[in-house]
């Protein structure tokens, strides 16, 4: 089985990264998360967007993880 990783793009006090947290756990990620509060640079990025999840080095998902789309993802990976 591969192993799974993804960064997670998020802020304190936002539902929708505590919503994108579980599902990546539900489907076995291991997840480095990245408050954007703490770097200039991804606050301008991200701002109005998190979460923001990246997964093999590419942004997949902004504002909400779409399950489905997740699904065909990591089917294509070899899940």
């Amino acid at each position: 089985m591969s192993s799974r990783h993804a960064v997670l793009y998020t802020r304190n006090s936002c539902q929708l990264c505590d919503q994108a947290r579980e599902t990546l756990e539900i489907y076995g990620f291991s997840i480095d998360e990245v408050d954007i509060d703490k770097q200039p640079e991804l606050l301008e990025k991200y701002d109005t967007c998190v979460p923001v999840v990246e997964i093999d080095g590419k942004i997949r998902f902004r504002g909400k993880v779409n399950e489905v789309l997740l699904l065909r993802l990591i089917g294509t990976n070899g899940s």
